[in-house]
């Protein structure tokens, strides 16, 4: 659906009495969502990514040593009460054995998912991402009680909603890049 579908979605008739409720431009609205839980994402910048220059003067990101150390004691305390005896397993084998690893995925990936949802950029891809962060993330602390498991659940929806809507079309450079080049699957 283009911008200017969502935005000129057919409204109730003005004599309805239900009209002055319409939502006026959903489009934006979402994209308003869209760029909120991007910004949240972002965040992953400050606490899990650090810089380092490589060959002394080309700056590159990586995972913060806080993150890399703090990870296998958090991924530990999710194995330890989970009660997904399937994740707990993969906690156990897989991701805690190679938590330096995944220290780097989870902070490349929230980059990335904040990147594309902040800036409308592959919204579709970063949405996808995103979702499988949040089911992860979901699945690890799924012991964890009613807040962890709602906040993850939430996010879960947006990403959804993000990749069924096209949000990045609307305030994202996907809009452009739909008009420019109509068959990329996913913008």
């Amino acid at each position: 659906m283009s911008r200017h579908e969502i935005e000129t979605a057919p409204r109730p008739a003005t004599g309805d009495a239900s009209s002055h409720h319409a939502p006026r431009f959903p489009g934006r609205w979402l994209a308003f969502l869209r760029i909120t839980v991007g910004l949240w994402f972002l965040k992953g910048i400050v606490t899990k990514m650090t810089w380092f220059a490589f060959a002394g003067f080309i700056p590159l990101p990586r995972a913060s040593e806080r993150w890399v150390n703090f990870l296998p004691r958090r991924l530990m305390e999710y194995a330890s009460e989970n009660p997904i005896e399937v994740y707990r397993q993969f906690l156990l084998d897989v991701a805690i054995p190679n938590a330096g690893v995944f220290a780097y995925l989870t902070a490349f990936g929230e980059t990335a998912v904040g990147i594309g949802l902040t800036l409308g950029l592959f919204t579709g891809y970063a949405s996808i991402i995103g979702f499988f962060l949040m089911a992860n993330y979901f699945a690890a602390s799924y012991w964890t009680g009613m807040c962890q498991q709602g906040f993850h659940v939430l996010l879960l929806a947006c990403m959804l909603a993000f990749l069924g809507s096209r949000a990045g079309r609307v305030w994202g450079i996907d809009g452009w890049l739909a008009r420019r080049f109509p068959r990329i699957p996913l913008i």
